[in-house]
């Protein structure tokens, strides 16, 4: 079950922030980049952050996130993130497919990821997003953004 999570809440803020540690440091290894935003948030920049957030419940636990901003009729998507215990049983999948059926108006979704991050690259590439460049964001350390026009 997808549903929205409310931030403000300490509790849930605390479980989102234990989640995103946990899975943005895999994607760190993957890239070998540490830097990743994510895996410098605290309770307080995750409660301060302007971002709408989405969780991923199987029986009442936390198993995956997302969140967004949308900027008129642009949907960026600012993390996709699910629990190890809980990895490819199709949650980034489904999180991913409820994103795009989100917002009415939306014409455009963009995301990034670790250009070595090949379980990512391979679920925008599935689902229809096209590469449209890397960004490189320390040496040798590259970022590749995907753009899907609905």
């Amino acid at each position: 079950m997808i549903k929205r999570l409310d931030l403000k809440d300490k509790d849930t803020a605390k479980k989102v922030l234990e989640l995103q540690v946990l899975s943005y440091t895999i994607e760190a290894e993957l890239i070998g980049f540490d830097g990743i935003p994510p895996l410098k948030d605290t309770m307080d920049s995750l409660k301060d952050c302007d971002e709408s957030f989405y969780g991923y419940f199987i029986d009442g636990v936390l198993a995956g996130i997302t969140s967004y901003k949308t900027i008129e009729n642009i949907l960026d998507i600012y993390r996709v993130a699910v629990h190890p215990h809980f990895f490819r049983r199709g949650i980034a999948q489904q999180l991913l497919s409820f994103l795009e059926k989100l917002e009415g108006t939306i014409d455009r979704i963009i995301v990034c990821t670790g250009k070595e991050n090949i379980p990512a690259v391979r679920l925008y590439l599935k689902n229809g997003y096209e590469k449209t460049r890397d960004i490189e964001i320390s040496k040798d350390i590259y970022l590749t953004e995907f753009e899907k026009i609905l």
